[in-house]
This record gives structure tokens, sequence and C-alpha cells, in this order.
């Protein structure tokens, strides 16, 4: 049986009260007719002289968010989806039994009112109540009104109060959607095709990352929630389709930090006879349009940077930028063992299944990434780190890139491979990586070998984190600010 402070009794005692007069603690439908948003779009510049000649009536609901009674009138503020609005309450215009339930009232408690729309002598918007009617009882208090739910830890395991006490939350819910409705409407107008590719499947592939495992009863296997979309997508190029997008949820099972979740979301896309400065192309317009759409100016500030995403995004080679900042060429042919000396003395690791590609790649996270601050296409990853992407004319790196924005990755793209006999050897040295330890390693996926086989278009291919674009339009720090509910330890 569980325990109850002395304000949820409180509560408690007045639901009990609410019975014995009749009125369902927890309400019924209600004919809403306005909102905050309207109400205040639509009179925010009349006059306290000029509404006199105005008789607007709307319905509203709300949350009562703060309440203010003496006598025999009151205020209270009830907030909907858009915000706050201030309602006047008089005994006089309500009537002695809806006004006793008014006063009973508690912060929290959600109320619907039918009145009229008015400024008062200190100039504010509000509507003063005609009809008051109590829909549902909140049966415990909301956070004390100056911090809110103050423990980061609680905001995310209760995130329906923080949505209600915390504007800023309420404000990434909503821009979210913005943001994905963006993508799919550029999409769209491309002619690309939004399809939905299985979650569960028996082979790792389309990423490097280690998998959550589960277990289908009726088939008797094991199978893995998928990392990434990719290869069901560029299966779909081989039938034709040739131009795909799909936006859905991938697993990794993996660190969390406050750019990683297990659980997140991306858009991954694929366009038949394009490579991969197309998809630099449509990766920069792209953003501009999402960026502009979301915040009607093409400026942001993150982090404490001024991004301008009018500006032509720069573009560099892996290898350009690891020299600028070091004064290592990885141009030149440096054997494997050079590359493990120069690694020791610059306190880089060297794992058993290093090959110089997988050195170039830890030089470039550890003195590159933080430096690159307005939107860059890194592009000429190493092959052993690429098992999907197109060769260079230089066989040691490949045609891909990754974005970077305030040293933070945000996209990834390939010239996709479509050799099948050179990503059936791809495949096996993955193979041999995770028989050497990295947990990471693709399978060897004999299905789209053999897709492969029947002829895929040259394909350019782009996936992108919309967690962390999220995060980057709305001035989030952390990845667990705009997921609504991440995942969380037991308490």
């Amino acid at each position: 049986m569980r325990e109850f402070t002395e304000q949820e009794i409180v509560r408690r005692n007045k639901l009990k009260k609410l019975i014995e007069k009749n009125v369902d603690p927890f309400g019924s439908s209600f004919n809403v007719t306005s909102n905050s948003k309207k109400i205040f779009d639509k009179f925010k510049d009349t006059t306290l002289e000029e509404f006199e000649n105005i008789d607007e009536e709307v319905i509203i609901a709300g949350r009562i968010m703060t309440k203010r009674v003496k006598g025999k009138a009151g205020f209270i503020n009830i907030q909907d989806k858009y915000g706050q609005i201030q309602i006047y309450v008089k005994i006089d215009n309500i009537g002695e039994d809806s006004y006793s339930i008014f006063e009973d009232g508690d912060l929290g408690d959600i109320v619907g009112i039918k009145g009229k729309v008015f400024r008062t002598h200190m100039g504010e918007l509000s509507v003063k109540a005609f009809e008051y009617k109590h829909l549902v009882k909140a049966l415990k208090p909301l956070p004390e009104k100056y911090h809110g739910l103050t423990d980061i830890e609680e905001r995310f395991r209760r995130r329906y109060v923080d949505l209600i006490c915390n504007e800023d939350a309420r404000k990434i819910a909503f821009t979210r959607p913005k943001i994905i409705r963006s993508i799919q409407n550029y999409l769209d107008d491309l002619g690309y095709v939004e399809v939905e590719t299985p979650i569960l499947g028996t082979i790792l592939g389309g990423a490097n990352a280690r998998p959550f495992v589960t277990h289908h009863n009726t088939l008797n296997q094991d199978m893995y929630l998928r990392i990434a979309t990719e290869l069901n997508l560029k299966r779909l190029i081989v039938g034709g389709m040739d131009a795909v997008y799909e936006i859905g949820r991938l697993f990794r099972n993996e660190g969390m930090d406050r750019n990683h979740s297990p659980e997140f979301t991306s858009v991954e896309l694929y366009k038949a006879y394009s490579d991969l400065y197309g998809m630099m192309d449509l990766c920069e317009d792209m953003f501009k349009k999402i960026v502009y759409d979301c915040t009607g100016s093409y400026e942001l500030e993150y982090k404490g940077n001024k991004l301008d995403f009018s500006k032509k995004f720069i573009r560099a080679h892996m290898v350009d930028l690891i020299k600028e900042q070091t004064g290592i060429d990885f141009y030149s042919n440096i054997s494997l063992e050079d590359a493990k000396k120069i690694a020791k003395e610059h306190e880089i690791e060297v794992k058993p299944h290093y090959l110089v590609g997988h050195i170039i790649n830890d030089f470039f996270e550890k003195y590159v990434e933080k430096t690159l601050i307005q939107p860059t296409f890194v592009y000429g990853h190493p092959v052993e780190l690429s098992p999907l992407a197109k060769k260079s004319k230089d066989p040691r790196f490949t045609e891909r890139y990754e974005i970077f924005i305030c040293g933070t990755e945000y996209g990834n793209a390939f010239s996709e491979l479509n050799d099948p006999i050179d990503q059936e050897k791809r495949f096996v040295n993955q193979i041999k990586e995770k028989e050497m330890g990295n947990d990471e390693a693709n399978e060897m996926d004999i299905d789209y070998v053999e897709a492969l086989e029947y002829g895929m278009p040259p394909c350019g291919g782009l996936g992108i984190g919309i967690d962390r674009l999220v995060m980057l339009i709305t001035g989030s720090d952390s990845i667990r600010e705009v997921i609504l509910f991440p995942h969380m330890k037991e308490k």
C-alpha cells in the first residue's frame, strides 16, 4: 500500500468533495474552440479602449499553473499546448456553486473555461470566465513554482512533469516533429519515396556497432535490433526504386553520453546515379532548408559558436586536416610498423586488429574533430573503416564523408560500393576483424552480395542523426533533452 504525503491526502479529500457535489473528478469531453496562441495572435495589439467595442467569446481548456483568490473574485493562469493565459473568475459571473469549485481547485487541475476576451487595467490580455468547468483533479502537486524539477535525472524520468513545468522542454518537443517534417518535405519534393524496412534482422550490417540481441520464439532464432537501415534500402535501389529514404529508430548497444543514446533516430537516403559529391550538395541544401524552416534564419548560435548556414560548407580531406594539426603526412606510404610507432609517440592506443587506416582515424578523432566548428564535409576515410563505400583513386581511401559542426558528427555519406566481388572481400575482412576482437565489425551478408550481383546502379547514400540535429537547432547540450523518454538506470 502506497503512503501519501500531506498534500496528496488533501487533494484526495477534495476529490471526495467533488463526488459529493455530483462532479466527475476526472471529467468528460469538452468542446474547445480556441487556445492561448489564437487569442494572443488575434488580440495582441488590441488596446483596452478598443475592447469596449469587442464581444469575442472563446472556449478554452488547460491546466491551472497559478492562482490568486481574494474574496469573491480571483485570477488563474491556465496552460495549454501553446503557453499560458490569464483567466478572471468572479462569483457574480459563474455562480456560487462553480465558484466554490474554483476556490477548492489546486495547481495542476485541468479546467474548461467559456468566456470573453478582454484586457485588464494592468494591460494583460485575459479571458473573463462566464462558465467554469472542473475537468480533471490532479492528485499530485506540481513542483515548486520557481524551481520546477531541478534534478536532471528526475526531469528525464518524469518527462510528463518536465513538459508541464519547463517551457524549454515543450519547445524542444514541438520543434522535433517540425524538423522531421522539413526533411520529409524536402526529400518528397525531390522525388524520393519514404519506405519502411525491418527492425529485426538475422545479420549484423550497415554500420560498425555492437547490437542488441533478442530471440524470435516462433522461428526459434536469435535476431538483432537493426544498427542501420542501409543494406535493405540499397536492396530497394537494386530493385529499381531509384530514390528512397527511411526515418526510423536504430539501436546500438554501446555507451551513453551527451551525444550518444543506445536508441536513436536517423534518416537514411539513397539515390541511384548519384555519388559522394551529389550527397554533399544534397546534404548542404537540406541542412540550410531545415535551419531556415525551423528558425526563420540561416544563423544559429550553438555551444558559444556563431554558425552561418548561408555560406558554402567547407570540404576537406581527412589526411590534409590531420597534417594541418600534427604535421604528419599519411598520404606517404607509411608502413604499419611505422604507423604504430607514430601512434605510440602520440599516446594513441593501437588495438590488435588495427591497420594503418584505423590509426589514421584515431589521429583524426584526437586532433581534428574538435577544431571543426563551421559546417565541414570531411572526406577520404580509410578503406578499413568503410566496408560499404567505393574506393577512391588512391585505394587506401574511400569516397566517403562525414559532416561535422561544432566538433560533432551529424551525418555520414558514401559513393556506395556496388561491386559485389569487392564487397564480398570486404565482408571477409570484417569477419577477420571480429575474430581479432572488433565487436563492432560487420558480418557476412551473402544475400546482399547476391543482390549486388543482379546489378546496383552507381549510387550515393547519406545518413543523418536526427537527434543531434534537434540538439543543434534547439541549442540543447544533451541528447537526452531531445528524446522524450530517454533510457535511464533503474532507481
